[in-house]
């Protein structure tokens, strides 16, 4: 078991998940309500790079930036950045915890499944990743780089990827740990 993965399984109590998952959707929560559709009414409905899970190519990139215009690109980098830059890290966290909390009580400390705790912080990182390809593309515009888009693009897409795994790991490992509470509270 790795130091994280440790880490993750000794601060995994209802207090702690409750309190992180917390943080994590009212985060979530002002992006998608606040900031976002600031964003769309920039760019008269295009979707933001962040909200588009199967990737988006150069010329979409291009056309997106020069329709939000220098005070969408503005709100972009300085309103919707800074959340989604503490965004990544909570849903690291929360979601590596929750795990860890349903992993404690559907199987043992040796198990394979104790390894996936970690899947959460891959999720974060690609968030990251992602997040700075878009801070670099906003700061140099007009300037356009196509390998930039490219290499954020994949980022995009492998956090889709593993959040998109984290979420099924959750409904798996949840539908396991509500038939053993319903088994044990049977006997």
């Amino acid at each position: 078991m790795t130091d994280l993965q440790q880490f993750f399984n000794k601060h995994a109590s209802g207090k702690k998940v409750l309190l992180f998952f917390i943080l994590t959707q009212l985060v979530y929560m002002a992006m998608l309500l606040v900031t976002i559709p600031k964003i769309l009414h920039f760019s008269n409905g295009m979707k933001i790079l962040d909200l588009m899970p199967t990737g988006y190519s150069a010329a979409y990139a291009q056309k997106l930036f020069k329709t939000l215009g220098a005070a969408g690109r503005s709100f972009y980098l300085f309103q919707q950045i800074p959340l989604d830059l503490l965004y990544p890290g909570l849903f690291a966290v929360s979601f590596s915890l929750l795990l860890a909390f349903i992993f404690k009580r559907t199987s043992s400390e040796k198990s394979t499944l104790q390894k996936l705790v970690i899947l959460p912080v891959f999720s974060g990182l690609f968030d990251y990743l992602e997040n700075i390809g878009i801070i670099i593309m906003l700061s140099i515009y007009p300037t356009f780089q196509a390998w930039l888009v490219k290499l954020t693009n994949i980022f995009s897409i492998l956090k889709s990827l593993s959040t998109t795994l984290v979420f099924v790991l959750l409904i798996i490992s949840g539908i396991v740990l509500l038939i053993k509470l319903i088994r044990k509270k049977g006997k």
